[in-house]
């Protein structure tokens, strides 16, 4: 009897590895409508869609773990997350080396944001603050600010950037165009903000842990099909 408990406890054992969830990185600096966070648990937006699509199409669940930006490079480098999605290799620079980058599934585009409409590069722009992101980094900008001539002021989320615009905290800020569209979407028109010029166009896509325990192929494989079947386009155009 023992030894037929035995045998069957060896094996269930690979099955209930394979169930294991996959462990996905939510950095708790976005906001809607990338992800939607209450209580310390992503329960909405692009990301949220977007994973739980994903571990199903391999057959596993998604285990959404919500964390500041410092904690997911530390989780990254210690394996601690199987997945991290909406990211762009021209914001890693360590870290990721135990980890294979999906096909690009969509681009970001940084634009300047500002209350009053008209084309503005932000070098034209002396001595004033700017509205960003704590943590974010912003390539282009960062001569400007070494050199002070635009001062950064940072926020803890995206949301809250355009929150200090529109209330004349200062006249303009950085946003990505998904979320300033979800910002200005529940506004009438002449409350909105407007995109000055564009800054950065980054590819985005996913990094998978290339692990055993992880279907890392599966995962890459999963995407392409994604991609090809337009089932990105299909979760971007929800939030749009």
């Amino acid at each position: 009897m023992k030894g037929l408990l035995l045998l069957l406890a060896l094996g269930t054992a690979p099955l209930l590895a394979a169930e294991r969830p996959l462990r996905f990185a939510i950095n708790d600096s976005w906001a809607m409508p990338m992800v939607q966070i209450e209580r310390g648990q992503a329960i909405g937006g692009i990301l949220v869609d977007l994973q739980r699509r994903l571990a199903a199409k391999v057959g596993r669940k998604a285990r959404l773990l919500v964390m500041p930006r410092l904690r997911v490079q530390q989780a990254l480098e210690s394996g601690d997350i199987d997945v991290r999605c909406y990211v762009s290799p021209n914001w890693l620079h360590s870290g990721h080396y135990r980890y294979i980058w999906s096909l690009p599934f969509m681009t970001q585009r940084d634009v300047l944001v500002g209350r009053i409409p008209g084309p503005m590069q932000p070098e034209e722009i002396q001595r004033q603050r700017l509205g960003t992101v704590l943590g974010f980094t912003y390539p282009r900008l960062q001569p400007l600010f070494d050199s002070r001539q635009l001062l950064r002021e940072d926020a803890r989320t995206q949301h809250q950037v355009l929150l200090k615009l529109e209330s004349a905290r200062y006249d303009y800020a950085i946003s990505n165009e998904l979320s300033l569209h979800w910002f200005n979407r529940q506004r009438p028109a002449h409350q909105r903000l407007h995109t000055l010029g564009e800054i950065a166009a980054d590819p985005i896509a996913c990094i998978v842990r290339d692990d055993p325990e992880v279907p890392t192929m599966a995962l890459l494989r999963a995407m392409v099909q994604m991609k090809q079947d337009g089932e990105f386009e299909a979760i971007l155009a929800r939030y749009r």
